[in-house]
């Protein structure tokens, strides 16, 4: 005993000396820390928690039978002081993993790669492009923040370089860049290129990182949660939902493209409002979001009602002739009939899929039924079962479709020939657009809506 007591005085280790608590059992609560954002936690368009964050908790809590108790801060300060505190058993709020965050914490497993970046509008001139360059702009950083350690380790090293700690979160000081208000910020690439759909003029002018990994930290007594954590994580089951969250959350996003974005932000100003109450009432009547169909209509026609292709097809929803005679629409120029049309057809195109296909996946053939044919989607469908694949999910399908262009493939097929390959690329554009135009539609009041 005198042994094993002299042992213990011996250890500074705040980690050592914590009464290590064991995790819940199972049918218990998880108690989780984050903050709102869309790469951490957020309520979807039907009020339902979404976010990579909030996923992966919620996967690693139904792999041990655990509820969870989630604890929304408004920053990462208040979420590592809640953890500090013992107030949570858990953070996952896009935690950089740092050294002085571990002489604090545990560090529990990483699930993303990221860089964080110089982040300044692009009218900016000149854009700092080295880090000798950013002498003498107004940079603000989340206070707290993997940021602010990185800046300070600059400023240490560097003549004229400051900064000023900010309470304000990542994606509003974003926000203040693209209005002018500051020079630059500092932010993780994924937060970065989420937010700039919405704010085009906003531009990486360099990266500060290389190799930083996001995720979770628990207090040093929650050893061996952290134990349970990092081996989900890394488990076939664990790896499986961090490939769900990047193919939900990040890989359709498509390269930035500005002048694309740019149009886009400028017709959701000066287009949209004209045709919004359509979309909001051809939702009422088939069920199909009004964000989904505005989404739909701009990859169509970016919202010209007198759009007009060299095949034939015309209007906002771009409808065939065949199609608009099937739906009983006379005048496909006629952005009102166009757009109850086109719901109608989408939703019947969804209706034909069996209702066991889950969502989001359903959705994304019903929108590749709606711009390559039905027929082909089902051709593609049969193609992935020979293949060994799952004609209901879409990231398979994504791998299929394209083989319909492929003469190994496409000759065995009822409906023969098609471009596969442009189904892929449309419900990804579709699903960016859609991202950018949801809080357009969401942040006017309810009279305009």
């Amino acid at each position: 005993m005198l042994l094993a007591l002299t042992m213990l005085s011996g250890c500074d280790s705040s980690e050592s000396t914590a009464t290590q608590v064991d995790p819940p059992e199972p049918g218990g609560t998880l108690q989780v820390a984050t903050r709102n954002s869309a790469t951490t936690y957020f309520l979807d368009r039907d009020g339902e928690p979404a976010g990579p964050e909030h996923d992966l908790v919620e996967a690693f809590a139904d792999a041990h039978d655990w509820q969870v108790e989630w604890t929304l801060l408004a920053s990462t300060a208040e979420v590592l002081q809640a953890l500090k505190a013992g107030k949570v058993q858990l953070a996952a709020a896009g935690l950089t993993h740092l050294p002085s965050r571990d002489e604090h914490f545990h560090r529990g497993p990483t699930h993303t790669d990221i860089v964080e970046q110089l982040v300044c509008h692009r009218d900016m001139r000149p854009l700092p492009r080295q880090v000798e360059e950013m002498a003498g702009i107004d940079i603000h950083v989340t206070a707290d923040s993997s940021y602010a350690a990185k800046l300070q380790s600059l400023v240490n090293q560097y003549t004229g370089i400051a900064f000023e700690e900010d309470s304000r979160t990542t994606e509003m000081l974003l926000t203040e860049v693209a209005e002018k208000r500051i020079d630059c910020t500092l932010a993780d690439s994924n937060i970065v290129r989420t937010v700039r759909r919405h704010f085009p003029h906003l531009e990486v002018a360099m990266n500060l990182t290389s190799g930083d990994r996001l995720g979770w930290y628990l207090p040093a007594g929650q050893r061996p949660l952290a134990e349970r954590a990092d081996q989900w994580m890394a488990s076939t089951e664990g790896q499986a939902s961090i490939t769900a969250v990047n193919q939900r959350y990040y890989a359709y996003i498509s390269e930035f493209d500005f002048v694309d974005l740019r149009a886009l932000n400028q017709r959701i100003d000066e287009r949209l409002p004209a045709y919004l109450q359509l979309f909001l009432q051809a939702e009422d009547e088939t069920g199909m979001p009004a964000d989904l169909l505005a989404s739909l209509a701009y990859q169509e026609s970016h919202w010209d009602p007198q759009a007009v292709s060299p095949t034939g097809v015309r209007g906002i929803m771009m409808l065939t002739q065949n199609t608009a005679q099937s739906l009983g629409v006379d005048n496909r120029l006629d952005p009102a009939a166009a757009i109850d049309g086109g719901a109608r057809y989408l939703a019947d195109r969804h209706e034909r899929l069996p209702d066991t296909l889950p969502e989001p996946d359903r959705t994304y053939l019903a929108l590749a039924s709606y711009n390559i044919g039905r027929g082909h989607v089902l051709d593609a469908q049969q193609l992935a079962r020979e293949l060994g694949k799952d004609p209901n999910s879409w990231e398979d399908m994504k791998e299929v479709l394209p083989l319909k262009a492929d003469k190994r493939y496409y000759p065995q097929t009822r409906y023969g020939y098609a471009r596969g390959y442009e189904p892929v690329h449309y419900v990804q554009r579709i699903r960016n657009y859609q991202d950018v135009i949801r809080p357009a539609i969401e942040w006017l009041p309810l009279e305009e809506r």
